[in-house]
């Protein structure tokens, strides 16, 4: 590969580089798209306590999660999602699993575009339905690096109920086989 060097360009001495818009606030910030009003309802930083199951063994555990569903004015929320395991006790155990990506609206007025990336190296598109405060969604696609386990499929349901965002998750590690993985109450912060 041959490097080409880039024209200098003089950096003016009074411009900063932008700040992050991104907003949780419907107060504040820059105004929501219009598009995104079937999913108004998730945005917000949330938190709370789940209850899991390893799909491959049943094993049971707890887990304390925070999720953000962010906008900075363009037709998609930011989202991003991190938990911790915890001990019997209630205490933290050690972080646990974290990821990032963006919900869109599809091509007709209810559909729903997921994009995920995960730290444990899995990559999902989902597509799905918003209905009246809830979403459903399926995994379309699932990628993977080498070194991450095998995943099939994934299904979520989130949904609005006495001002907590409740979801539950199905996880497949063979095609079709879902089985019970996540379930959270999570409350607005």
């Amino acid at each position: 590969m041959t490097e080409q060097s880039l024209p200098e360009s003089p950096e003016p001495a009074e411009q900063a580089v932008p700040e992050i818009t991104d907003t949780t606030d419907l107060r504040s910030g820059p105004e929501i798209h219009q598009g995104l009003l079937a999913v108004l309802g998730l945005v917000g930083r949330w938190s709370g306590f789940g209850n899991g199951a390893k799909p491959a063994t049943g094993e049971q555990f707890r887990y304390a999660q925070r999720v953000s569903f962010a906008h900075d004015g363009r037709p998609f929320l930011s989202y991003e999602s991190r938990t911790w395991l915890l001990n019997p006790d209630g205490s933290v155990l050690r972080p646990a699993f974290r990821e990032n990506g963006f919900l869109r609206m599809g091509s007709g007025s209810d559909e729903l575009e997921l994009v995920l990336a995960t730290a444990v190296g899995i990559v999902e598109v989902f597509t799905g339905l918003a209905g009246d405060s809830r979403w459903e969604l399926a995994s379309s696609g699932v990628g993977r690096t080498r070194s991450a386990k095998e995943v099939a499929g994934e299904r979520r349901l989130y949904a609005l109920s006495g001002g907590k965002l409740m979801y539950a998750q199905e996880l497949a590690l063979t095609p079709g086989d879902y089985r019970p993985h996540l379930n959270a109450s999570l409350t607005r912060d």
